[in-house]
C-alpha cells in the first residue's frame, strides 16, 4: 500500500528533473547577476500637432540619469534633468524656458532602504 503512494511522486519528480536538465535557465533566471547597462533616446517634433518633446536615459549597475524636455501649452520649454542611485534615492531639477518663468523646483525622492 505505500509503494503505491511513493510512486507517483517519484514519477512527477523525474519529470520535473528531466524539464530542469532539458530548458537550462527557464527554471532559474541565470542573468540575476549581470551589470545593468542600456542607453536611449528619442525625440519628437511635429509642427502640425506642436508635440515637441526629447528624452535621453542612461543606466550603469546601480546609477541612472537622463533628461526630459517637453514644450507646455503656455509656449515654454519644460526641462527635468534626474539621477537615481542606492545612496541618494531620486532626484529630480525641474528648469522652465520662456513662457511664464517659475523658479528652479528640485525633488529628492525617498531613499531606497537598503
Amino acid at each position: 500500500m505505500q509503494q503505491t503512494k511513493v510512486l507517483p511522486f517519484i514519477a512527477v519528480l523525474v519529470v520535473l528533473m528531466a524539464a530542469a536538465n532539458a530548458f537550462p535557465g527557464y527554471l532559474v533566471d541565470d542573468n540575476h547577476y549581470e551589470h545593468p547597462q542600456y542607453k536611449f533616446e528619442y525625440a519628437v517634433h511635429d509642427p502640425h500637432t506642436g508635440d515637441v518633446k526629447e528624452q535621453w536615459e542612461s543606466r550603469n549597475g546601480d546609477a541612472v540619469k537622463g533628461s526630459y524636455s517637453l514644450k507646455e501649452a503656455d509656449g515654454g520649454t519644460r526641462i527635468v534633468e534626474y539621477h537615481a542611485d542606492k545612496h541618494n534615492g531620486f532626484v529630480a531639477v525641474v528648469k522652465k524656458a520662456g513662457g511664464h518663468s517659475k523658479q528652479e523646483i528640485t525633488y529628492h525622492g525617498a531613499k531606497p532602504h537598503y
